[in-house]
């Protein structure tokens, strides 16, 4: 059964919430984990999601029964499976991602030597 857009969305969250938090504790022996509560407390605050948070449960719980997360300990968890569709996610977004980057952190307009301009 394929993963829909929503499903897709929340793994990737989770995966990059996971890489992003590890990274900052990359120094030291330890690993981030996250409550499912929390997780979507994250993103209802973050605005990633208009959904209610019955709505976000649902789609973890639909992930869990895909086997593309697991509940351990009270901790959310990518399994293999759901590291393997969160990589295939991230490379598939990432030169869309770079695009949006570039261009948000440098004037478009400086990557080339024409530029016209036309009245509206």
């Amino acid at each position: 059964m394929k993963s829909t857009k929503v499903q897709k969305f929340m793994l990737f969250t989770l995966g990059r919430w996971f890489e992003e938090a590890n990274e900052k504790i990359k120094d030291k022996p330890l690993e981030v984990s996250i409550s499912k509560s929390a997780f979507i407390g994250m993103i209802k605050n973050a605005g990633f999601a208009k959904k209610q948070e019955r709505a976000i449960y649902k789609n973890l719980e639909i992930l869990e029964k895909k086997k593309l997360v697991i509940y351990k300990n009270k901790e959310l968890e990518l399994t293999e499976k759901g590291r393997k569709l969160f990589e295939e996610i991230k490379k598939e977004v990432t030169p869309y991602l770079i695009v949006f980057i570039k261009l948000k952190e440098k004037n478009p307009v400086s990557y080339t030597k024409k530029v016209q301009t036309i009245f509206k």
